[in-house]
């Protein structure tokens, strides 16, 4: 897959282009949004995702149009559990509704920075080491097999490491109980102060940054290719404040959606080292031949995502039917 620079600069330019539009269009002003708000930009986000998997295809083939719209799947599935984290920062630090919005697209746009770090990092370990599939196969295992141990606890666990970091930030830095608005910092006594929008800020950047040692090397057993990897990552997090606040109050009901993410990053973990095995180097194994065994193909990895989503998702809703949704305050 050939990706010019020309391609790369207009692509970046878009994609911040869409944030700017948000923060202009509906962040600046405090508010909070109405439920067809957040449904209508919600349905233009994940349409612009969708299309731009139909260009992505058009341009490059088929192959990579799959590849694109399995990453897009699996990270959006991944940032949909993110919400639980970020409905607990905002009720620890009692934001009022009004100023959540921007604490939420500052974050996802920390988040997207972050990542766009990882996933160089990860390419050039990819492009210099064919092993480091392994790595990312032995995490993405570990790592389902912590999320179903955690399973009912995982936010009471992030909870715990946000707490660590916005500990750290009150003692380095003067902090103050009370909002003045949406400001970051205020005055308190001609002294400049951290308010606690600020806090939840870094709390939530904290966690996105912990959220993208998963989500990454999920992605890159979907697929190589940086530019796709980005492009993915960028599409499932353009959205996520207008998910935030249109399916809040449903979260509590999806009780079963950390078993079907475990299983889905337990299948890309052995996806990838299926892969690994198959380009296998390392002299200690089959002395440094590759390995014949059976590669997971995009359809199918998308076939599977799909499949546990939809499964996890109604069991969810057959589970808690009759439950009240709570408020996302």
């Amino acid at each position: 897959m050939q990706v010019t620079a020309l391609e790369w600069g207009i692509t970046v330019a878009v994609i911040l282009g869409l944030f700017v539009f948000d923060f202009f269009a509906h962040v600046r002003t405090p508010h909070e949004p109405t439920f067809r708000e957040s449904a209508f930009w919600s349905a233009v986000y994940i349409s612009i995702a969708l299309a731009f998997g139909g260009f992505v295809a058009w341009r490059w083939g088929s192959t990579f149009g799959g590849e694109y719209y399995a990453g897009f799947v699996t990270e959006k599935a991944l940032s949909v559990d993110n919400l639980f984290v970020f409905l607990i920062i905002m009720t620890t630090f009692a934001v009022p509704r009004i100023y959540q919005q921007k604490v939420l697209l500052i974050g996802i746009v920390l988040a997207l920075a972050m990542r766009g770090a990882f996933i160089a990092v990860g390419a050039a370990a990819i492009s210099a080491f064919s092993w480091v599939f392994y790595l990312f196969g032995a995490f993405l295992i570990y790592t389902a097999v912590k999320l179903l141990r955690e399973s009912g606890h995982e936010v009471e666990a992030e909870e715990k490491r946000d707490s660590r970091i916005v500990a750290l930030a009150k003692r380095v830095l003067p902090t103050t109980d009370e909002y003045d608005g949406d400001k970051l910092l205020t005055r308190v006594g001609g002294r400049l102060a951290v308010t606690p929008l600020l806090l939840a800020l870094l709390a939530i950047g904290f966690a996105d940054l912990l959220f993208a040692l998963d989500s990454i090397p999920a992605i890159y057993g979907l697929t190589e290719e940086p530019y796709l990897v980005f492009t993915a990552n960028a599409f499932a997090l353009m959205g996520l404040r207008q998910l935030y606040f249109l399916i809040g109050g449903l979260l509590d009901r999806l009780v079963y959606l950390s078993y079907g993410l475990a299983a889905i990053l337990a299948f890309i973990g052995v996806k990838l080292v299926l892969h690994a095995l198959h380009e296998n180097t390392l002299p200690f194994v089959n002395g440094g031949e590759h390995v014949s065994v059976p590669e997971i193909s995009t359809p199918v990895s998308l076939g599977v995502i799909i499949g546990v989503l939809v499964v996890a998702t109604v069991a969810s809703l057959i589970k808690t039917r009759g439950t009240a949704p709570q408020d996302a305050r």
